[in-house]
């Protein structure tokens, strides 16, 4: 062979050799990186070629199934029969995201989970099309929908959550503002992006899920856990223990002091226990967190699992009793101001923790997960995550909420025929704007099958006493109650 010829033999192998190089590249090294760019069309088509498994709630309401369509591109989208009403639960199911159960269940939903190996097996043996498996969620749509419609009522911006105590389980989970998962999950990137980017700057934020993605000042539900804190410190205490009870409280290397609501006296100066809590007096518990001491009261929040990493399958932010200050910053975080944050999920494990003789259990959403056969892929296992207090002190605790709803502010809460506990709480802001009304419940009281908390953002306005609490969220509670034990 001639030399030009070998130039030329040698310049073509070796840009073979550059292009065999280029596409082992292209297909090893850089392949999750091209399959997961948005620039490529093809997976765009492919979140709509498959069939997404059904989101349920307790095994008979259908949140969210994937519908065949007639398109040559999109063979299946997404429908929500219920869509703002599950919005916070279900999220959606976009062009390039996904949210909420949609998103952290993607891979069982769109059938790519390894724990369905043996589905898609056995599928691509007979021919069979891949689905995606099915989730059940532990939601009670009367309590869900009783939820929805309380809060929404109110006007106001707000959350519901809604615990089975014995087990953990999510009864209800409401947040307001909502959305409709159906206009993020449509195939036209434009629309779904465009609506996507209003609701984010929505001032109101109805992409936020209040329920664990945002914390509040708890105001005097608070005060349950500085009870606890008590009676854990010394076991012959009681609701009938004698406390005092100032008409203000002196606040240590300061010119102020702590009052009860309007400057009102609680009681004689001394007081039951119980007395205290049934009128959500402030100076009885900012007294007794002084006496306690920070390091008591934080380790009675950690019991009841603030500080806890909890996912639900989606991530909780986390609740926080506030850092080590002074002995004034701990009389106001322990009736839940200051720095104390709580998100309405840690307030409703603390009425679940109460109702559970003292045993706080982790709480979930995911009930079951079934393959497109029907056959169970996976199940919930209830497990505890803390012990909050000993047996006897959830007793006391009970009994003391128990006669908050029937003698002192939350009257409101009352369902006829049934023994319900709960405390209010009204939260001062930090920015002016008008307190946030609380609640925590359970009920019924010697057998719970229900805890709960409301918050009611701003829900105090125009109210004007400390049973705000009672006034905006109490009859919110009242419903789910009713709904669930009715």
């Amino acid at each position: 062979m001639n030399s030009p010829l070998k130039r030329v033999a040698v310049a073509c192998l070796a840009m073979f050799a550059l292009l065999m190089i280029n596409v082992n590249w292209l297909q090893g090294v850089r392949a999750e990186e091209l399959r997961s760019d948005n620039r490529n069309t093809r997976n765009y088509y492919e979140r709509y070629a498959i069939e997404r498994g059904r989101i349920t709630a307790s095994g008979k309401e259908i949140l969210a199934q994937s519908v065949e369509t007639k398109s040559n591109k999109f063979r299946f989208v997404r429908q929500y029969p219920e869509g703002r009403l599950y919005a916070h639960v279900t999220g959606f199911f976009s062009p390039e995201s996904a949210d909420a159960i949609e998103g952290a269940e993607n891979k069982l939903l769109d059938g790519s989970s390894a724990d369905l190996l043996l589905r898609r097996s056995i599928d691509l043996f007979t021919g069979e099309p891949t689905k995606g498996a099915n989730v059940d969620l532990t939601i009670d749509p009367r309590a869900q929908k009783a939820a929805y419609e309380a809060l929404k009522a109110s006007g106001k911006r707000g959350a519901v959550v809604a615990l089975n105590p014995k087990t953990g389980g999510i009864l209800a989970m409401v947040s307001l503002p909502t959305y409709d998962p159906a206009e993020l999950s449509g195939t036209d990137k434009g629309k779904v992006f465009t609506r996507y980017d209003q609701l984010a700057k929505d001032k109101n934020q109805p992409l936020l899920n209040r329920a664990i993605r945002q914390t509040y000042p708890p105001g005097s539900t608070f005060k349950v856990v500085t009870a606890a804190a008590y009676l854990e410190d010394d076991d012959s205490r009681d609701g009938q223990t004698i406390v005092d009870a100032p008409q203000r409280l002196p606040l240590p290397n300061t010119n102020i002091s702590l009052p009860n609501y309007n400057g009102a006296a609680c009681g004689s100066g001394k007081v039951p226990l119980v007395y205290a809590l049934e009128k959500s007096c402030n100076t009885p518990f900012g007294k007794i967190a002084m006496e306690l001491g920070y390091d008591k009261m934080r380790e009675q929040t950690v019991k009841f699992g603030m500080g806890e990493q909890i996912g639900v399958p989606m991530s909780v932010v986390q609740s926080d009793f506030g850092p080590k200050e002074d002995q004034a910053a701990l009389a106001m975080a322990s009736i839940g101001q200051r720095s104390n944050r709580m998100t309405p999920l840690q307030m409703a494990m603390i009425a679940a923790g109460i109702a559970n003789d003292g045993v706080v259990m982790k709480p979930y959403l995911v009930n079951k997960i079934t393959d497109a056969k029907g056959d169970t892929v996976d199940e919930a296992d209830p497990e505890e995550l803390t012990d909050a207090v000993s047996t006897e002190t959830a007793h006391k605790l009970r009994d003391m909420m128990v006669s908050v709803v029937n003698n002192g502010t939350a009257n409101l809460a009352q369902v006829p025929g049934v023994q319900v506990a709960g405390k209010t709480g009204t939260a001062e802001t930090s920015d002016g704007a008008p307190p946030h009304a609380w609640f925590i419940s359970f009920a019924p009281a010697e057998n719970p099958k229900v805890a709960l908390a409301v918050i009611v953002e701003s829900g105090a306005a125009n109210v004007g006493a400390e049973a705000t609490g009672g006034h905006t969220a109490a009859p919110i509670a009242k419903a789910v109650l009713e709904a669930i034990l009715k």
